[in-house]
């Protein structure tokens, strides 16, 4: 009898483990109390006569001198300001995981020929080699012990093991007593105790964990013993680090060793299903990214910790470090601590030295974010479960009753035949090619929940196949693993195995899934992998996966494998390719390849939608722009405010779903009633009419790694007072969006930085003042403002979705600042296929300044405008208004005209309301170069 499981309980804290109840965290962290004794020397030396120094990289060779244990090391130094450190063993029992680069990295990255080697193997015993275009960088090795300082310019950016955490687990044999770790005082038994314990006890303890393993009665039986590394890294100089998700934590992470309010635990990068997830935690969630990003007045810095398994992060913070920098005060800095179960050390460092070099730089090792189709930017509706076809009519006809914009309507596990993907219950969904075409005649789509998991059914295609392949995960005796999921007793195919990405590509052909048609589009949800009867709720360890790994050494990367899978299948499902959408709840470093991510199953609460800001600001700059949280909460049921709030909050965030539990109340938008429903309705269409903005961004993202919402402290990088900054944020550097989180707030604070104009985004009215200030709040909106300098495209009409707004005119708003100047950007393409890479798009720059306000093109040389498909299909698109905000001087004419036409010019109507002058129907194309000038 196979029992199908629909509800999971509410999250409990014993369910997961914590570094206490796992043993290589508990290890690693006593090694580090051991180093920081006092009388603690690292034993790990570089073997000087091993040395070498060519094309960019220094290798050489490391011994433990404790155990006699050899390890090899390289530092390759990266174009872009880049550095790579590998550490491995020299003489390994079996090789080490080292497949995670095939995953994450788009390329092998290149080495820069731009150096000079300088003192080696001198009095001092280090190796020094200069690098950059100035010779400003520079990397230098000590050899004993063994440790690596980053500088620039001669300032400390980024140390390793300089506090001596380095810590290599080699792999052994179970029988062999010398290759057994040194014994180390455990945390919970006090020096006192330790003394009066037995040879045997003390014996005994140190074996606990090494190898076997047991957590809520499941056994991990660590075929290969212990086996993890660690390192520490510290940046000197910066009391602010970011990044490391996902977690419910604050944007400048906690310490986790002391400091105010900090955490007793590490952070935790295991991805995991937690149902109902607590707030302001360390803990695990769906995905993880070993990024971590310093910044400072003047200097930013980031690493990338390139390993999959299970990893921990311990974070200190000293104000002990005195003037290097030169301000004559102590400096504060930052200590991180990083140890993983198992793998190799292979960790990048980005120099900057900016946010934006970083970003850069990150994006062009890992990938930037996909550009996707132009609905998937709009707003979604979704919910556990849509009942059956008629129930999607309904609510599809809803939006249009209430003039309610919308662009995909979700179906979850409830719409397939006993949870089993790729199917359809026919009682529910009799026709679904009917359905999709029915909603794709109003340019509305449909997407599909897809999950990696296989119910074991002998009559059920997929599982036969995947069967009949030998493509699935086998337990440590192998077999093919059974766990517990949606549909009961499951499989789960191995997406690592590239014969299972093969064949699950094939599986989203339109005469392979049946009733899908080009309007469908994909969720991959409980890809962590989620197994209700597994360790804390996932995959056991010691399973094994293609190439004989273990599922310990790649367990964070199998969600993003599935998801991989999952967009190509889309893509290679018609030809000429189109691009997919496909939603994952597991990531990885390099997951912004293939689509985009949410943070998981939040709650109906005012803490959770606070939350949801620094969660997607941190994801945002950790490589992922296209992030969103559930809107109204995933569980519960939201009081009417409170959902409205979310929906003012979520149109200006990347990803705008709202989202509800099979077991809460239905809230489409209209169903609270007026005064609600105007106020949704109008969140809704703030998000259609700045389309054209949000596309810029994402085309913008996809090429440089600009985050699409962006912490304050990116957008003004030497204000102090913004580096802690959480609870506002900006779109762009153009928009200052600062979310409502409380019941019954009637004002609340904005933090104005700089010496820039602000200008109320709704009604124009300029901001008086800087630094903080209360403004009132109303029930119909957040407070949002346009920043002087910008130039905001957007399209004002109201539509259904966002294709019916295809071929709208638009209309420019331009806010000027003190100097009477503004810029921006408008980028343009089909929305839907890959001929943007060929050069058929439109990109504009506009800009005003000196009383002259110029249209000009950005595209490249790729083809020219009388080639381009995307131009000569769209070239009658207009400019149908031209806001100006802040100007000084009113004009007493304006003209416009084209610049190939400049002896056409043309005096243009226009209207002026106080500082504002609006410009109606200027009878200009958005494809042209073109320049307005204000005569006073």
């Amino acid at each position: 009898m196979v029992v199908t499981i629909l509800v999971v309980s509410a999250v409990k804290p014993q369910d997961f483990r914590t570094c206490a109840q796992t043993s290589f965290c508990r290890r690693n962290r006593a090694y580090a109390d051991k180093a920081t004794s006092g009388s603690f020397i690292s034993p790990y030396n570089v073997i000087k006569d091993t040395i070498n120094i060519e094309d960019g990289i220094i290798s050489g060779e490391l011994i433990n001198t404790e155990n006699r244990v050899l390890f090899i090391f390289e530092i390759h130094i990266l174009i872009n300001n880049s550095v790579r450190i590998r550490i491995n063993e020299k003489n390994p029992l079996k090789p080490r995981y080292d497949r995670v680069k095939y995953w994450s990295l788009i390329q092998e990255p290149s080495n820069t020929l731009e150096y000079t080697e300088n003192s080696i193997n001198g009095k001092d015993m280090f190796t020094s080699l200069s690098f950059g275009i100035d010779r400003n960088h520079k990397v230098i090795i000590y050899h004993t012990p063994f440790h690596i300082e980053l500088l620039i310019n001669d300032v400390p950016i980024i140390t390793f093991n300089n506090r001596g955490f380095f810590n290599f687990e080699h792999l052994r044999k179970k029988d062999d007593p010398v290759n057994k770790p040194e014994l180390v005082i455990q945390p919970d038994i006090n020096a006192e105790e330790a003394e009066i314990q037995t040879e045997e006890e003390k014996e005994e303890k140190q074996e606990e964990g090494l190898w076997e393993e047991t957590f809520n009665g499941k056994i991990d039986s660590k075929p290969n013993g212990p086996e993890s590394i660690g390192l520490d890294i510290s940046f000197p100089g910066f009391g602010h680090v970011y990044g490391i998700p996902e977690h419910t934590t604050t944007l400048s992470l906690k310490e986790t060793r002391g400091g105010d309010g900090g955490y007793n635990d590490p952070y935790r990068l295991y991805n995991l299903d937690v149902f109902e997830y607590d707030l302001d935690s360390p803990t695990a969630l769906y995905g993880s990214i070993p990024f971590m990003l310093a910044h400072r007045k003047g200097a930013s810095a980031a690493i990338l910790w390139l390993n999959a398994a299970e990893t921990w992060i311990d974070i200190v913070k000293s104000k002990d470090d005195k003037s290097f920098l030169g301000f004559g005060k102590a400096t504060p800095s930052t200590h991180t601590h990083w140890f993983s179960e198992s793998g190799i050390i292979d960790v990048f460092a980005f120099l900057g030295p900016t946010t934006s070099d970083i970003f850069e730089q990150y994006g062009s090792l890992t990938g930037f974010t996909a550009l996707p189709q132009s609905f998937a930017i709009g707003y979604h509706q979704c919910r556990w479960n849509y009942l059956n076809q008629r129930d999607v009519a309904e609510v599809d006809a809803g939006f249009d009753e209430n003039d309610i914009p919308y662009d995909v309507i979700w179906l979850d596990i409830e719409h397939t035949d006993g949870k089993k993907y790729f199917t359809w219950d026919k009682t529910k969904f009799s026709d679904p090619e009917k359905m999709q075409k029915d909603i794709g005649r109003k340019g509305r789509k449909m997407v599909t929940i897809v999950d990696p998991h296989v119910k074991r059914d002998d009559n059920y295609y997929i599982y036969k196949e995947a069967k009949d392949l030998d493509i699935l995960i086998k337990d440590k005796d192998g077999k093919a693993f059974d766990g517990w999921c949606w549909p009961g007793s499951s499989v789960y195919p191995d997406w690592t195995n590239p014969k299972a990405q093969d064949w699950f590509v094939k599986k989203f052909a339109f005469d392979q899934y049946e009733g899908s048609t080009e309007y469908l589009f994909i969720w991959n949800d409980m890809n962590e992998p989620a197994v209700f009867s597994g360790p804390e709720i996932t995959a056991p360890k010691d399973l094994i996966h293609y190439e004989g790994w273990e599922h310990r050494n790649l367990h964070n990367l199998f969600g993003m494998a599935f998801h991989a899978a999952t967009s190509q299948g889309l893509i290679n499902r018609t030809n000429p390719n189109h691009r997919p959408f496909v939603l994952s709840r597991s990531f990885f470093v390099g997951s912004q390849r293939f689509g985009p991510i949410w943070t998981g199953d939040n709650f109906a609460k005012w803490d959770h939608l606070a939350a949801s800001s620094p969660m997607l600001l941190t994801i945002g700059i950790s490589g992922i722009p296209f992030s969103g949280a559930d809107v109204g909460g995933f569980f519960g049921n939201p009081e009417p405010e409170l959902l409205v709030r979310w929906y003012q909050t979520g149109a200006f965030q990347p990803f705008f779903r709202g989202h509800a539990h099979i077991d809460t109340k239905r809230r489409e938008p209209w169903l609270f009633g007026e005064p609600y429903t105007s106020y949704i309705r109008d969140a809704i269409r703030q998000r259609y009419i700045l389309l054209p903005f949000w596309y810029t961004l994402f085309q913008e993202a996809s090429t440089n790694g600009m985050p699409i919402i962006r912490p304050m402290f990116v957008v003004f990088p030497d204000n102090e007072e913004t580096f802690a900054m959480e609870d506002q944020y900006f779109v762009g550097n153009s928009l200052l969006v600062k979310p409502i989180t409380s019941q019954g707030q009637t004002s609340t604070e904005v933090y104005f930085a700089g010496k820039d104009i602000y200008y109320d985004y709704y009604t124009f009215k300029k901001v008086q003042g800087s630094g903080k200030v209360r403004v009132d709040v109303l029930m119909n909106k957040i407070p949002v403002f346009l920043r002087g300098g910008s130039i905001i495209p957007r399209r004002q009409r109201f539509r259904r979705s966002s294709l019916a707004m295809y071929s709208d005119p638009f209309t420019l708003i331009v806010a000027l600042n003190k100097k009477g100047e503004a810029t921006g950007t408008l980028y343009l393409d089909d929305g839907k296929s890959y001929e943007y890479q060929k050069g058929h798009y439109i990109y504009r720059k506009f800009n005003f300044t000196s009383g002259k306000f110029t249209s000009t093109s950005l595209n490249n040389d790729q083809v020219q405008n009388d080639e381009n498909n995307y131009i000569r299909s769209n070239k009658f698109i207009k400019i149908e208004r031209i806001i100006i905000l802040g100007i000084d001087k009113l004009p007493k004419k304006i003209i416009g005209y084209y610049n190939d036409l400049i002896d056409d010019k043309k005096e243009l109507e226009f209207k002026i309301s106080k500082d504002i002058v609006i410009i109606r129907n200027p009878k200009l194309l958005i494809s042209n170069d073109w320049t307005i000038e204000f005569v006073n």
